[in-house]
Parts: structure tokens; C-alpha cells; sequence
């Protein structure tokens, strides 16, 4: 992975009425879709978010060296069998670059691009306030030595954080991977008590996926 790529997470949701087609018809759109995802020209990974979240059934997780091709890969989804009864839900874009604040990133800071996948994928937009931004960079860097310490304890959880300014209405798209939700929620609820959790502004919607084929996604979306 070169130093600087466009990752994006994008949540789908089915329209209700594609579970009323025949079933013939309905297999018909499910395996053009597949196919067409063969093709996709960008790293992707696909999670169900069936019955998870309101409104979303299907979530890509992408890296691409630019943005054209992770749009080329969501025209080419959108407009193939099964992908033109979907509809983008969420779509959150990010830029992945060295942390200022990491200087020597563990195998829990790498990209979630690399090794094997998790069974979990939680992403989420994130947004700091404008005092934060005024701290003075030692004082930033001692809030944020807590936050990695916190984050060490819970070495079940690997994690992203790309820049978003200038490119999506966040600061940050935050991915984190884990085959333990558990494990998961207690590392949030240690984050709830450290310091900098004053200056968050914003961290939802939080999207959850399990990892699945493309097909046991469109079986389990009535396909």
C-alpha cells in the first residue's frame, strides 16, 4: 500500500419491493450482481448489515489509489442485477495518511486492508471541536498517548483512522475490525473515560457489518 489511498465505506440498503419479485427473477439480478462485483477494480470487501441497522443491508469497505475508481466501483455496483434495487444509505470517504500522533504503528494501528479479515467491521464518521485544533501539539500528543494506551488493552481490536477534511463532512472515517463485539464495546466504554472525549464532537452513525460472500449476502437478502 503506497503512503496515501482513498478509502470509503458504503452502506446500501435494498429496496423491499425486490423481495416481491419471482423467484426466478429475483436469482436473475443476484447472479448478474455477483458477477459484476468480479470486476470491481478496487480492494472491496462486503458485509451484511441485514436486520442491523435500519435502512442498510449491505456494506463495502474499499481502497482505491483515487477517487475515480472507487466511484467507477459504486456506478458499477449501483447499475448491475440486484444493484439497481439498492440505494446508497451512507457513504463515508477518508484518505489514509501516517498518523501524526503514531510514530511507530502496531499491527493493531495497520490499515484493515492487510492479513486476514475479521468477523466484524464497525465504521463510523468522526468529528473534533474547533478548541482541540487550537491545543498546542504537546498537549495533544499527551491526551492522545492516553487514548493509544487505552486502545493496547484491547489488542482483539485492529484499527483505522483516515482523514476526511476537505474530502466528507467529518474529520476522520474510523473503522475498527474485531471478532469480538464484546471486546469492542468495552474498548469504547474505556474511551467514554478518557480525556479526549472532551473534544468529541461527533461519532455516529455507527455501521456494524459481518464479513460474508457476495452470495451468502444476496441469500440472506431473499435472492
Amino acid at each position: 500500500m503506497s503512503e496515501q489511498q482513498f478509502v470509503q465505506a458504503l452502506a446500501l440498503g435494498l429496496d423491499p419491493s425486490f423481495r416481491r419479485l419471482p423467484d426466478e427473477e429475483r436469482r436473475a439480478h443476484a447472479r448478474e450482481f455477483e458477477s459484476a462485483l468480479e470486476a470491481v477494480a478496487v480492494t472491496s470487501f462486503a458485509y451484511s448489515m441485514v436486520g442491523l441497522q435500519a435502512g442498510s443491508d449491505l456494506l463495502f469497505w474499499r481502497i482505491a489509489d483515487g477517487i475515480d475508481e472507487l466511484e467507477e466501483a459504486a456506478a458499477l455496483t449501483l447499475r448491475s442485477g440486484l444493484g439497481r434495487w439498492l440505494h446508497v444509505r451512507e457513504s463515508l470517504l477518508g484518505i489514509v495518511k501516517p498518523s501524526q500522533y503514531v510514530r511507530k504503528p502496531t499491527t493493531q494501528e495497520q490499515s484493515l486492508f492487510t492479513g486476514d479479515r475479521a468477523r466484524h467491521l464497525i465504521v463510523y464518521p468522526f468529528t473534533k471541536s474547533s478548541e482541540w485544533y487550537l491545543l498546542g501539539r504537546d498537549v495533544r500528543q499527551g491526551v492522545m498517548n492516553e487514548h493509544i494506551r487505552i486502545g493496547h488493552d484491547f489488542p482483539g481490536v485492529r484499527q483505522l483512522l483516515a482523514n476526511s477534511f476537505g474530502v466528507d463532512d467529518m474529520d476522520f472515517l474510523v473503522a475498527y475490525e474485531t471478532d469480538d463485539l464484546t471486546e469492542f464495546g468495552d474498548l469504547v466504554r474505556a474511551l467514554r473515560g478518557s480525556e479526549s472525549r472532551r473534544s468529541t464532537v461527533r461519532d455516529t452513525p455507527i455501521l456494524v457489518g459481518r464479513l460474508r460472500s457476495i452470495r451468502e449476502i444476496t441469500d440472506l437478502l431473499g435472492a
